[in-house]
């Protein structure tokens, strides 16, 4: 059976701008990683001492709005780990 015949294909075009673009850094700065964790067990120890007190602390008053500050911090957290490389 003859071989069929190969096509030669063009070459890509590349506009200037994407071609001669500066990489993305490959690292997270310094600070992420420390400031992540720490959001984290900041509003995990908010809303255990929210449970634990009996819904009085960490600020008095403002009843169930704790909850939000904790979950806050938590989603400051997961916010920070979508940054992280």
């Amino acid at each position: 059976m003859p071989k069929s015949p190969l096509r030669k294909k063009e070459k890509a075009y590349i506009p200037e701008a994407i071609a001669n673009a500066t990489p993305v850094p490959t690292e997270s700065p310094r600070w992420l990683a420390p400031t992540m964790v720490a959001a984290f067990i900041a509003g995990l120890i908010w809303i255990v001492i929210f449970y634990v007190s009996a819904t009085q602390y960490p600020i008095p008053g403002i009843g169930a709005w704790n909850m939000i500050a904790g979950f806050g911090f938590i989603g400051a957290g997961f916010a920070l780990a979508t940054r992280w490389r």
